[in-house]
């Protein structure tokens, strides 16, 4: 194998640069791709040369090998590194390298392809003795071949896309009858996602656990096992808390998961990093559910607790050294958890978000990691995936990394858009996660309707309606005292004082009356009912305040998105307070029961209905996709479709009027 000594990361977001920082600090010289959305992402900035690729929908950048390939020729680079996603697991895009001279980071083409199609690459573990699951992963591929497998098999049971991964054309099947729709909607979703609607059919394990092996080769013929990751905390297949080691597991199996790692990997003679992916059953059988030949999202976990660098072991086997280890050297040492910030909005469907992110502040300390590709400034695009960053905790033990990650999550600050992070700090806290005994329908059972409201006696914002009032209270003292310069931290609003005003802040269903009286440089006398308290502001660095309230000293995060709105963040949650009195009412849209809206940024994938249609309430009229998600646009009401605003594969705004609908009963002449 050659040589290299510079490095194309063919991807964008966190890992490029979680694979540029390593790769700089290997010695190598580094370049970025990057498209039109991507003009400014932390990635570009950090690698030592970037190149255009392409506009902003990832199949004319991020999945175009042509333009990858010509970035590497134009900037001489000698190896790509895919990361994960896009062309990561694309047996032609390494061949393409080749064909190039360029070195690929990964496995050959052949294990790619071998391992890409779930149907080949479970009848290839069959053959190698792997314990699989019970199902079918045979050619033909009509109704009435698949409709006979699965009365063979028995419900409920999965349909899955063979050539496909990350929960897209995957769908549960519980009784018979949902059969023909299940395997309709698998095929058209896996056709879009991965050009194929080839499917296969599996047992349904219940209550499993999803439990992967790290494993590592090199062209010398040595393969290895970096222990086991439980992944089983998951929504709609999507993985959203990882750990190392899995919570159930001891030494004896993992001693047997290991060697059918070991197995799968050797069958296929693989070189680089690899993840075969395991269901764990309540009798602790476990089966193979298939190999990811790249490197994982959360590979983190087991770099923790091995003290390995994952992607310098890549660089290394990728230009033919030996791994220079065995199985006798790698040791566990602590516990690791791992969380994905996802940008969604968690109280409406989990729904895909975009927009600029106002403030990002990591918390720092011993045993937190964040790997993160975003910045303040930054627009968050909805061409790609939704995850933000990794925010990954060790410990010596998983409780010690429990209580460092929650209060990473509890001190962390994302302003501007929203996210999953109060989400995050529910699930870590939840007792059967923290009693490690989460299986794959932990999100289903606990949290199916997004994160959930505190509980009274733990609920602050009646302090924090006081702190918005002031804080808004400054704001407005120093727009009266200039007015050409408008202040862009609370910091500058230090020592103003201004006459006593009465505030009406609302905050998602609470109402809150206060009256403030400056009484001197960042102290205010509020009236809060029949009730007066005194709030000093002892620090201010802005966008973090130490506050004294009552003899209450605490911290608290902050953001002004506009003149009449104070979001404040403490202990992982946000609450958006709005001066009621100083609102202007102007907003947009929202839509009504007879004007749909499209509710994210995205791509109208599929209109069901044309003008003149009679439609039911709760009818799918249409799908929009956006960051990886199919979102279906349902009617409220009964009526007719009166008007379509929008085409299949049309991008949109959030807030696009779609289709408009005539209820039933009403009369247009």
């Amino acid at each position: 194998m050659a040589q290299f000594s510079s490095v194309l990361v063919a991807n964008r977001g966190e890992i490029a640069v979680r694979v540029l920082t390593t790769a700089k600090a290997q010695g190598y010289r580094t370049i970025a791709v990057y498209s039109e959305a991507d003009v400014d992402a932390p990635h570009v900035q950090l690698a030592d040369e970037a190149i255009l690729i392409g506009a902003a929908a990832a199949h004319s950048s991020y999945l175009s090998i042509e333009a990858i390939l010509t970035a590497a020729q134009r900037s001489g680079a000698e190896a790509i590194h895919p990361g994960y996603g896009f062309l990561s697991e694309n047996a032609e895009f390494a061949r393409q390298c080749a064909a190039h001279n360029i070195v690929f980071i990964g496995p050959s083409p052949t294990a790619i392809e071998l391992m890409g199609n779930k149907a080949a690459a479970k009848r290839r573990m069959l053959a190698a003795q792997v314990p699989c699951i019970r199902g079918y992963q045979g050619e033909a591929q009509d109704d009435a071949s698949l409709h006979d497998a699965a009365s063979s098999i028995g419900t409920p049971l999965m349909v899955k896309a063979a050539a496909g991964g990350g929960g897209r054309g995957m769908r549960l099947i519980n009784t018979l009858s949902e059969l023909s729709q299940g395997l309709q909607s698998a095929r058209s979703e896996a056709l879009s996602a991965f050009g194929s609607d080839e499917l296969i059919l599996e047992q349904a394990v219940v209550n499993a656990r999803h439990v992967e092996v790290q494993v590592f080769g090199d062209s010398h013929g040595n393969i290895i096992h970096l222990g086991e990751r439980d992944c089983s905390v998951q929504r709609r297949h999507q993985k959203v808390v990882e750990e190392a080691p899995c919570p159930v597991v001891d030494s004896d199996l993992r001693a047997a998961l290991g060697a059918a790692a070991v197995a799968a990997a050797k069958s296929i003679d693989y070189q680089g990093a690899g993840t075969v992916e395991f269901l764990l059953d309540e009798q602790q059988r476990f089966y193979f559910l298939e190999m990811n030949t790249r490197l994982q999202v959360e590979h983190p976990v087991t770099e923790m607790i091995t003290g390995l660098d994952l992607v310098a072991l890549q660089l290394q086997v990728a230009q033919g050294q030996p791994l220079g280890l065995t199985q006798a050297d790698i040791r566990l040492n602590g516990h690791a958890v791992e969380v994905r910030l996802y940008a969604e909005d968690c109280r409406n469907g989990y729904l895909p978000a975009s927009g600029q992110v106002s403030q990002w502040r990591p918390y720092q300390a011993q045993g937190v990691r964040f790997d993160s590709g975003i910045a303040a400034g930054q627009q968050v695009s909805p061409y790609y995936d939704p995850m933000l960053a990794k925010i990954i905790a060790h410990g010596a033990d998983r409780a010690q990394a429990l209580r460092r990650l929650q209060r990473a999550l509890h001190c962390t600050q994302l302003f501007g858009i929203s996210s999953n992070q109060t989400l995050l700090s529910q699930i870590v806290v939840q007792p059967q996660f923290v009693q490690g005994l989460a299986t794959t329908a932990f999100i289903g059972e606990h949290f199916a309707a997004g994160q959930q409201p505190l509980a009274a006696d733990h609920d602050p914002r009646p302090g924090l309606a006081q702190l918005a009032a002031v804080l808004l209270y400054r704001a407005s003292a120093v727009a009266c005292t200039s007015a050409t310069t408008a202040p862009t931290t609370a910091a500058a609003l230090a020592g103003l004082a201004a006459p006593a005003r009465h505030y009406q802040l609302a905050c998602e269903a609470q109402q809150y009356s206060l009256q403030i009286t400056a009484l001197a440089a960042n102290e205010y006398q509020l009236q809060y009912g029949d009730d007066a308290h005194r709030l000093t502001l002892l620090h201010d660095d802005g966008c973090q305040l130490r506050v004294l309230l009552d003899g209450h000293q605490f911290d608290c995060g902050y953001h002004s998105p506009n003149p009449a709105q104070l979001v404040l963040q403490q202990a992982g949650h946000y609450w958006s307070f709005v001066d009621a009195l100083a609102e202007s009412g102007s907003g947009a849209d929202q839509g009504s029961q007879t004007t749909l809206l499209a509710p994210m940024h995205g791509t109208l994938l599929a209109l069901m209905v044309a003008e003149g249609d009679s439609i039911r309430a709760g009818q799918t009229l249409a799908v929009m996709e956006a960051m990886k998600m199919e979102h279906s646009i349902k009617a409220a009401i009964d009526g007719t479709v009166a008007q379509v605003h929008a085409k299949p594969n049309q991008q949109l705004a959030a807030g696009s009027v779609l289709i408009e609908l005539d209820a039933a009963g009403e009369c247009n002449e």
